[in-house]
């Protein structure tokens, strides 16, 4: 189980596959530099950057799914820590957010659904929506796609909602963490904070 978690009601929490960019979102998300890298499974434990003041955090949890040189079995370990992690702090989470490769995840959702098993990302926005935590989900890396708008509706519809994906702007985000691109998820956190009455956190998204 993971421990140290700051002793904060009000948090931000980013989940995905590893390798998606959760660390380089978070870092334009807080101006902290956290461990980044290109081989998947860097993060093992979550990392938090909190404001004592407003007892809000945000959290970059570790990435499920592969990791490079990492055993079966701990790969589970985390991912059942991650599910652990939210369980037990869903009343203070304003706001989950699945971040995906957006040029990847269709192939990746896809391939596994062929297989007869629950897609990694699509099983985590299912647990959070299960745990009442309405996801967010963050389409990251779109400087590597072409075809946007098809891509977008491609992962709605992988997730359950109903396309076109500009009805749900309000919970999908394309964004490209590595310019700094991240406008569109402010915009649906700002939204969920004031959903929370929790203006006091605007400052953090804007």
């Amino acid at each position: 189980m993971f421990e140290d978690r700051p002793d904060r009601d009000a948090e931000v929490v980013l989940v995905g596959r590893s390798n998606v960019g959760k660390s380089t979102l978070m870092r334009e998300l807080t101006g902290h530099d956290f461990s980044t890298g290109g081989k998947p499974g860097v993060t093992r434990q979550p990392n938090h950057f909190d404001w004592a003041s407003e007892g809000f955090m945000f959290t970059d949890l570790p990435g499920f799914g592969f990791m490079s040189g990492v055993e079966e079995e701990h790969r589970e370990q985390i991912k059942t820590d991650i599910v652990r992690y939210l369980e037990d702090n869903a009343d203070s989470i304003l706001a989950g957010v699945v971040v995906m490769d957006g040029k990847a995840a269709v192939d990746i959702i896809d391939r596994h659904a062929e297989r007869g098993n629950v897609p990694h990302d699509v099983e985590m926005f299912g647990f959070l929506e299960d745990v009442g935590v309405e996801p967010i989900v963050a389409v990251n890396k779109t400087d590597k796609i072409d075809d946007i708008d098809e891509r977008l509706d491609a992962i709605c519809d992988r997730l359950g909602l109903y396309p076109p994906w500009q009805q749900w702007s309000d919970r999908v985000a394309p964004i490209c963490a590595k310019r700094g691109d991240v406008e569109a998820l402010e915009e649906c956190l700002r939204t969920r904070f004031h959903e929370h009455n929790r203006d006091d956190l605007l400052k953090f998204v804007s």
